[in-house]
């Protein structure tokens, strides 16, 4: 009864509610911001590389946006959207990527517009633009309480069993046994880290992201490579798939619309109001130069990742079923081109995307924790919250795919409809921003921000 009616309340959501929200919202903001995802891309790998002589600098932050977003999303999620809404999906995870790139840039610039003074670092998100918007704790409250439960709970489950799931390809597979020992060794692990606090969180973050991500990629290249001919035949179906009008209005809930949409939002995330916990504590000059890196996370996850999986799958000649959807799918066009290293290289770079995943999940619940009880609580408080958090994990690898994937995508809707209204109302500053970033890069100098300089109306911690 519970799985019917997470199914029912997910086809509700992502019917036509979210789909139009996240495209009306990415349009609008591409628009105003004068196609900022495109027309600074420069910019972007500038304030990506600026160095930081104290806290917590750009590229750290960004690893930590990308830990969330580059995880399990990226090889699961585009096999079950290829599987389940053939290769016409790409295309909409493409469209819901390029768009979304300036709704991440506005959430983020607005993070750190709003962001607070800690005693080692600034910190923020959505929570406090939330409460500046409407001057009022308790929607910010609300927003905290889903980002916990979707990231906590929804997001981390589902990464776990998505990383025991690419285990059933090996003959020592036991389904009722294997998951949860899978699942007791990774709750584990994370468990050490997490007690390690934040600053581990930092360090792991940043050193396994960009190695798991350039072997993932150069990997899926050299199975594209091998595979070169069908490229053209690819193409033609991505396309042609995409814009069947017929098939999508025919069944819209099982469509390539709503899969590439649904998955693409899982994956990159923007306009979900996760990132901006992690923008928000850069140190930066100018609040739009962390916009433009939460621009680059998007492309990164999406544009390059994402598709890496998608071309990797689609490009071997093994024709996508709903019984394959998941790891066995990419697992088995990997090894029509690498032979049996093909599997247990995707299981490898899994438990790294999925260790990551979960890392950065959590630092993003640690700090709706900390809004919601207005303080930083003691240790021995963490210590009980990273206990629980990796019971679930071992919880999660033991359960139902489909419920884990309606579970996730619910919870993440539901933060998505809250913060999406909200960055509409508070564009205006972020859009703001810009202009004066843009002014005074025209003017040759490196951009610095003052509140008053956009008329801001809210009090901030920073920008005086």
């Amino acid at each position: 009864m519970f799985n019917t009616l997470i199914t029912h309340l997910n086809d509700a959501l992502y019917g036509y509610i979210l789909i139009l929200i996240l495209i009306a919202g990415g349009l609008y903001f591409t628009v105003r911001t004068g196609f900022v995802q495109f027309r600074l891309f420069g910019a972007q790998i500038n304030a990506v590389t600026e160095r930081n002589q104290s806290g917590v600098s750009s590229f750290q932050a960004l690893m930590v946006s990308t830990a969330s977003r580059v995880g399990t999303g990226n090889i699961i999620g585009v096999s079950t959207a290829l599987c389940l809404g053939g290769f016409g999906s790409v295309f909409w995870m493409w469209i819901i990527a390029l768009i979304g790139g300036a709704t991440a840039f506005i959430e983020s610039t607005l993070a750190q517009i709003y962001k607070k003074r800690g005693a080692e670092s600034s910190y923020g998100g959505p929570a406090y633009y939330i409460e500046a918007a409407f001057k009022r704790r308790w929607p910010a409250i609300l927003f905290s309480v889903f980002l916990i439960l979707t990231y906590g709970f929804g997001f981390n489950m589902l990464a776990s069993y998505n990383l025991q799931s690419t285990f059933a390809a090996y003959s020592f597979y036991d389904p009722k046994f294997t998951p949860w020992l899978i699942g007791l060794i990774l709750a584990a692990i994370s468990c050490y880290c997490l007690l390690g606090g934040g600053k581990r969180i930092l360090k792991v973050t940043g050193v396994l992201v960009p190695v798991m991500g350039v072997a993932y990629v150069l990997i899926a290249l050299i199975v594209i490579l091998l595979n070169l001919p069908r490229l053209p035949e690819v193409f033609a179906r991505i396309f042609s798939e995409a814009f069947d009008l017929q098939a999508i209005f025919g069944g819209f809930s099982g469509s390539c619309v709503m899969y590439g949409i649904k998955r693409g939002l899982f994956s990159n995330e923007a306009g979900v109001g996760s990132a901006p916990n992690a923008s928000a504590t850069a140190e930066v000059s100018h609040p739009v130069k962390q916009g433009l890196v939460q621009i680059l996370s998007v492309f990164i996850d999406t544009i390059l990742i994402c598709s890496a999986t998608a071309f990797l799958c689609m490009s071997s000649g093994v024709e996508p079923t709903e019984a394959l959807s998941g790891a066995p799918y990419v697992q088995a066009a990997v090894s029509t081109s690498l032979g049996s290293f093909g599997p247990i290289f995707i299981t490898v770079a899994m438990v790294l995307f999925a260790f990551t995943t979960l890392l950065g999940n959590i630092y993003y619940v640690d700090q709706c924790i900390c809004y919601i009880l207005g303080r930083v609580p003691g240790k021995l408080f963490h210590r009980i919250c990273y206990i629980i958090a990796s019971l679930i994990i071992l919880l999660g690898a033991g359960l139902n795919a489909g419920l884990l994937w309606n579970i996730a995508d619910v919870l993440m809707g539901l933060m998505t409809l809250i913060n999406m209204p909200v960055i509409l109302y508070l564009s205006r500053y972020a859009l703001s921003a810009l202009k004066d970033f843009d002014r005074q890069r025209k003017a040759g100098k490196d951009p610095r921000f003052r509140a008053k300089d956009i008329d801001l109306p809210h009090p901030t911690d920073y920008w005086k």
